[in-house]
């Protein structure tokens, strides 16, 4: 399985188009390949499939330093900040590329906090923090990776996500052992409560 370059990280901040392209599709391809490896027992249930839908919208998330951070929007036009739930102390975006390349570009709004996006910096750095698949019924999902494939949810049931989404999380083994975090999310325009 590919490896994510730091350089990939560093062009999204490019003042060159064609680079911030490139290196965001390469960063997807090595998310998107983490996340088929992790999922692909998953999506051969038929109900997980219809859930997620023909043609799922998949996003993967980089988590990045603030100073990174903020260099990767300023380059990129200041895309509009998600409006992220105050206890997961994060901060996030979106870019979207030609081809169907999506990143979540997040931060921690405290690094030297205690949130999710603080502890992964500190242990890992800036890297694929997740995978993000979007989803019509988180809690139905939910069940069926509990159920029928023994994957403890991070949360009991769904909670309250970036721009009123709902979201849970499952820490689930990739290729090579390593461990891909796999976010379902529902969006808020498809949300039935």
């Amino acid at each position: 399985m590919p490896s994510l370059k730091k350089e990939w990280i560093a062009a999204l901040s490019s003042p060159e188009q064609g680079e911030r392209v490139a290196a965001a599709k390469q960063i997807y391809a090595v998310g998107r390949s983490l996340a088929d490896s992790a999922t692909q027992r998953w999506r051969q249930n038929d109900e997980f499939l219809r859930l997620l839908g023909k043609d799922p919208e998949i996003t993967v998330g980089l988590a990045v330093r603030p100073e990174t951070f903020a260099q990767i929007r300023e380059a990129n036009g200041w895309p509009q900040l998600a409006q992220v739930p105050p206890e997961q102390d994060a901060s996030e975006f979106t870019l979207r590329f030609e081809g169907g390349a999506t990143l979540d570009v997040l931060t921690s709004r405290d690094p030297e906090g205690s949130g999710a996006i603080a502890k992964f910096l500190s242990k890992f750095g800036e890297d694929i923090q997740q995978v993000e698949f979007s989803c019509c019924d988180v809690n139905r999902a939910t069940a069926i990776l509990r159920d029928r494939f023994a994957v403890a949810p991070v949360y009991p049931e769904a909670r309250p996500g970036a721009d009123g989404t709902r979201v849970n999380f499952f820490l689930a083994d990739g290729a090579d052992g390593k461990k891909a975090l796999i976010e379902l999310y529902e969006p808020a325009a498809i949300r039935f409560d």
